[in-house]
């Protein structure tokens, strides 16, 4: 399968367990990776025959945005059903960075992959 990527996307939401996460948003960056057939768009360099990758950073701009979830892992679930919004996309690899949460460390990820299933 053909690969599109969606690299450092930053955005702020909550997330989190501590009480001082659950009220003031963090910076998490989003970075994806998109399957499919890109055959059709190669030939025809024609916008309808590949994944609207503008639409998907919008939806998931949206979503992060507006979600509070106590888990980053949920968080790249829910990231992962947006991008099926899109039918084009077959398969996604979701990983969620989130910044200074834990001492010492950069930061602390979780990456999921996900595959269409109808």
């Amino acid at each position: 399968m053909d690969k599109l990527f969606i690299r450092d996307l930053k955005t702020r939401c909550i997330i989190g367990l501590n009480e001082e996460e659950r009220i003031n948003k963090q910076d998490v960056i989003i970075n994806i990776v998109l399957y499919g057939d890109l055959t059709e768009a190669c030939c025809s360099d024609n916008i309808r025959d590949t994944i609207d990758y503008k639409e998907i950073k919008k939806n998931i701009l949206f979503m992060v945005e507006n979600s509070s979830f106590l888990l980053i892992e949920k968080l790249a679930g829910e990231i992962a059903s947006v991008c099926f919004s899109d039918p084009k996309v077959l398969k996604a690899d979701v990983t969620i960075d989130k910044p200074g949460a834990l001492r010492y460390a950069r930061s602390v990820a979780v990456e999921i992959s996900r595959e269409r299933l109808c």
